[in-house]
């Protein structure tokens, strides 16, 4: 046996473009490639928005000109009056404008960070991913990226757009009133701080709301699922009442929800009228000292009401904002956390060589796009038809009991050791070697690592110690993208995908002809069964379509139509009927010829009873 450092085993080893994927990426770097990318929609967004604001500033300026020249009792200027609708006008196009901009913006961000949260899911450690629930992986792509988009667009560009509208209508009355100025700058933070109150008080009530609405859906269905215990055990008394209190928490919190919302805007409104009648009692008292501070004309009283009733709706929004933004950062934080676990190894293409082991087993592979020029060999060139192993031996963890009758095994595993933790070892120095188009059946019990012994194979798990070789070459060496040339991988239960039946044989790979798929089908004998459908192998995927022997003879033909040199077959007739199993075990005695064949099962598959390998 060669060295099992790769370095060693082969000079060239650095020729290979093998590769580990840094977890450097953060969200807000994908964010600002996105905006780098979009720069001409970005400017276009700061445009619209500081128009906007300044535009919404102009119309309280131009009435109170107005109302002055109207007071006056003077001629009023016809462009005075159509300045005036002009610039409502033009305020309300660059809002619509900056909303349909944000919207753009807020569906490109979405689009890059799910797109780059799909790319780290592919590349992720299959031990890392395996255990995470499914639900906390969705709520990334889902709820987290929704709530960063939220964040951009209504978030903090609003929340700059509000504070600048804030500030802009302070400074103007502080030179229209400077009394009024005052009273602002003391009632507008208390203001807003009684409007986060409210705020709070509502999302609390909001969230409680959605909790105690989950549980009344989730009710239903655990009713349903569990009716026949229920009736047994005499608890349909206890599961209404259960109902009932789901339904009160729901009630609740929707009372107080409606409660503080119902009592804010009431209170803002009366605030407004008691701040602009004290101005106005104030600009009428006659006091000389007061008139300083207060006094106006009709026309500034007019621009003034105007303002101080704009000036609450941001300090509102401003409050939203930030209630937006802190609810944002927990799924900011969530994502970079996604976006920095480990990945796993990718391994380029590294050689144009010949693929071993070219099998006669009736697939015409003339046509597809995996020749020559773009196989790759592992190793040792092995022969086709190797002498058949007809005797059983055992191999036990930790020991080899017999060594290999070839010179170069197809799998070799050395002294292996794995565990999914660190403290609950599954395999301890396992060792054997199966060669060339021997048949194997791995033995052991539930638990045992028979399957993990598969997705070690596979390259999706990496042992703790120990070397795994594949026709001579390390596994971890192995390109991602010739592991499928390799490997023909049949599972328990057949896994679709969202297509026609041409696709889930072919996997979507335009490579196979269809001539290719319908000869994989044949193979393994489910061809016919095939053509009886509405629309053949362009039928689109639906469950009730075959039955589930057939779909396992489908996953058959999935594996092999790859021409690979080997079968990883993982308890494939476990859940099936006698008749069936025997109809499947047919099919895999006809693709398996010319194949290493590793199966884990209670039977021996192929015909040939094969070497029994315990676990």
């Amino acid at each position: 046996m060669k060295s099992a450092n790769p370095a060693n085993k082969n000079p060239s080893h650095n020729n290979y473009c093998k590769y580990e994927r840094t977890s450097k990426s953060h969200l807000f770097s994908i964010i600002s490639n996105t905006i780098k990318h979009h720069k001409l929609l970005t400017f276009f967004i700061f445009f619209t928005v500081a128009g906007a604001v300044i535009i919404s500033l102009l119309p309280p300026l131009v009435l109170g000109s107005i109302v002055e020249i109207l007071a006056q009792n003077r001629h009023l200027p016809f462009y005075f009056a159509l300045g005036y609708f002009a610039l409502i006008i033009i305020n309300g196009l660059f809002e619509a404008v900056r909303d349909i901009l944000l919207t753009i913006f807020g569906q490109k961000i979405t689009h890059s960070i799910r797109s780059s949260l799909m790319q780290k899911m592919t590349h992720l450690n299959a031990d890392a991913l395996s255990r995470q629930e499914p639900g906390s992986i969705v709520s990334r792509f889902v709820g987290d990226v929704d709530t960063v988009e939220t964040l951009f667009t209504s978030g903090i560009i609003s929340m700059i757009a509000d504070a600048c509208k804030i500030m802009s209508i302070l400074c103007i009355i502080f030179f229209k009133n400077t009394g009024l100025a005052i009273i602002l700058l003391i009632t507008v933070p208390i203001i807003f701080l009684f409007t986060r109150i409210v705020q709070k008080h509502m999302l609390s009530a909001q969230l409680a709301n959605r909790a105690a609405v989950s549980r009344v859906t989730n009710h239903v269905p655990e009713t349903i699922k569990c009716i026949r215990m229920i009736h047994n055990l005499n608890k349909e008394k206890y599961m209404q009442e259960k109902y009932d209190k789901y339904l009160t928490e729901s009630y609740v919190s929707i009372e107080k929800s409606n409660f503080y919302d119902a009592i804010y805007s009431p209170i803002i409104l009366i605030l407004n009228a008691v701040i602009v009648s004290i101005v106005m009692l104030l600009s009428a008292s006659g006091n000389a000292q007061i008139l300083t501070l207060f006094g106006m004309s009709v026309g500034t009283s007019v621009t003034i009401i105007n303002y101080i009733s704009q000036i609450f709706s941001p300090i509102e929004s401003l409050g939203m904002e930030i209630q937006t933004i802190q609810s944002a950062i927990a799924g900011v934080k969530r994502i970079n956390i996604y976006l920095n676990q480990p990945e796993r190894k990718i391994i380029s293409d590294y050689g144009n060589y010949i693929t071993p082991n070219s099998h006669t087993d009736g697939i015409n592979h003339t046509n597809n796009t995996s020749t020559a020029a773009n196989k790759i060999e592992y190793g040792r060139n092995i022969n086709s038809n190797p002498q058949s192993i007809a005797s059983v031996f055992s191999y036990k963890n930790g020991s080899q009991h017999i060594s290999s009758q070839y010179s170069t095994p197809a799998i070799q595993l050395k002294n292996v050791t794995f565990g999914y933790e660190k403290d609950d070892i599954i395999l301890h120095n396992l060792s054997f070697n199966i060669n060339a188009g021997e048949q194997v059946t791995l033995s052991g019990r539930t638990g045992a690592g028979k399957s993990t012994i598969f997705k070690l194979l596979l390259g999706l798990y990496q042992p703790l110690s120990g070397e795994i070789y594949i026709n001579d070459t390390p596994v971890q060496l192995i390109p991602d993208n010739k592991r499928r040339q390799i490997f023909g991988y049949v599972e328990q239960i057949f896994h679709p995908v969202a297509g026609t039946i041409k696709d889930q044989i072919a996997i979507f790979d335009s490579s196979y002809t269809d001539e290719q798929i319908e000869n994989a089908a044949k193979l393994v004998g489910i061809h016919e069964a095939i053509i009886k459908l509405p629309d053949g192998y362009d039928t689109i995927y639906e469950p009730t379509l075959l039955s589930q022997g057939q779909w396992q003879l489908l996953s058959i033909a999935r594996a092999v139509i790859t021409n690979p040199s080997i079968l990883l077959l993982d308890e494939i007739t476990a859940s099936l009927d006698a008749e069936t199993e025997r109809n499947i075990l047919d099919a895999l005695s006809i693709a398996s010829k010319g194949r290493t064949t590793v199966s884990i099962s209670h039977r021996v598959y192929g015909g040939s009873p094969g070497r029994v390998i315990s676990i």
